[in-house]
């Protein structure tokens, strides 16, 4: 009995870690697509700055470029982590399976051993005050 409570209590703790996971890879999305967002403000307004929104001509804004590479390699993560988070998810699920799983194991077999934990007595054992059949 103790190894499938200790067996629940890790599945329990690797279900939680799943989810912190999971949490983190979402807050990672959700600041990278702010940071992405601000660059491109930042870049709209260098366009207003320097009249040049062309990225191929010749005067076009370097923080410009620089920034709308940063954009680009910002959204390209997000998308990466955004595969993981999929990922991830598919674990979270896989783990509450397994400790939901466990633990109707561990109530079934609770209920089929009522006397669990238990143990007989050493009269029982030893088979004392039970009526003996070499008479």
């Amino acid at each position: 009995m103790k190894s499938r409570d200790a067996l629940i209590r890790a599945s329990t703790f690797d279900l939680a870690e799943k989810r912190r996971k999971l949490t983190d890879l979402d807050g990672m999305m959700a600041e990278f697509r702010r940071m992405a967002l601000d660059l491109e403000q930042q870049i709209e307004a260098e366009h207003v700055r320097t009249g040049v929104r062309e990225p191929t001509h010749f005067a076009y804004s370097s923080f410009a470029k620089a920034a709308r590479k940063r954009c680009d390699n910002l959204l390209e993560s997000v998308a990466d982590l955004s595969r993981k988070r999929d990922t991830a998810m598919a674990d979270v699920t896989a783990a509450e399976d397994d400790v939901k799983r466990m633990q109707l194991a561990g109530d079934r077999a609770s209920e089929e051993r009522p006397h669990a934990g238990r143990r007989p007595s050493r009269n029982r054992l030893m088979g004392v005050g039970t009526p003996s059949r070499s008479a």
